[in-house]
């Protein structure tokens, strides 16, 4: 993709708010947009900002498979069903130590895994 049709679409679907289409724009050429990122629009260059803070502090881009894993955990969570819950838990235990699986934890998931000791949140 030309780097003037990249900026275009991003700064589009920025103010469009289809910040999803912009997040997998930005993520899949953040070197080339960090270089250009005069080109981008203030919303669009604050969004690239933010994406490339939380990549240069560790926080890795989660695969959809993650993010239904944690749509379950979730879902089990408000639903109280603590058998499925430990049962995701124990097929997918990696993906709690990852501190930015954290984020997208409800409130009833959090208090019940910390109450499990599967979460140390701090």
């Amino acid at each position: 993709m030309i780097l003037q049709e990249l900026i275009t679409n991003i700064n589009k679907s920025v103010e469009s708010l289809e910040l999803s289409i912009a997040r997998k724009y930005i993520e899949d050429n953040i070197e080339i947009l960090r270089e250009n990122k005069t080109l981008l629009n203030s919303n669009a260059r604050e969004l690239l900002t933010f994406i490339a803070n939380r990549r240069d502090d560790g926080y890795e881009q989660l695969t959809r498979r993650e993010l239904l894993v944690i749509q379950a955990i979730n879902t089990s969570a408000n639903k109280f069903d603590l058998r499925e819950l430990k049962r995701i838990i124990s097929d997918n235990s990696m993906l709690l130590v990852r501190k930015d699986a954290l984020d997208f934890l409800n409130a009833d998931a959090k208090v019940i895994l910390e109450g499990m000791k599967a979460i140390n949140q701090s």
